[in-house]
């Protein structure tokens, strides 16, 4: 939970370097949090729409900390933010994002700051 409330502190910081743990364990909590809403909002209410806004408001509300994790994610693999948009191709986009998040950050200081593994100097 603690990772996940880091991304949110960092509301909108697309600058900087993230590991693979905060990213990955942001993504969880936020398909956690999405899900429960849904369910929750599904059992009180007998309304397909309401689930539907329940969700859409949530996703809006974590959509920018969503996006600095993601460009921090790339930048930690010396990758601009802009490989976010690769995502936009059919098929290919999300599996090579996918690959980009996977892998291990480079060991050392690169263009967009220091390692992020290599804690507090």
């Amino acid at each position: 939970m603690n990772w996940y409330l880091q991304v949110l502190s960092k509301y909108a910081v697309f600058s900087g370097r993230a590991r693979r743990t905060e990213y990955w364990m942001f993504t969880l909590f936020n398909i956690l949090i999405t899900v429960a809403l849904l369910l929750t909002s599904q059992i009180v209410t007998d309304s397909d729409i309401i689930p539907t806004i329940v969700g859409m408001l949530y996703m809006l509300a974590v959509l920018l900390p969503a996006l600095g994790v993601a460009v921090r994610r790339l930048h930690d693999t010396d990758r601009s933010g802009w490989w976010l948009l690769i995502s936009l191709v059919p098929l290919v986009g999300g599996v090579v994002l996918l690959i980009f998040t996977v892998t291990e950050g480079q060991r050392s200081e690169n263009k967009y700051g220091l390692d992020p593994k290599a804690g507090p100097v």
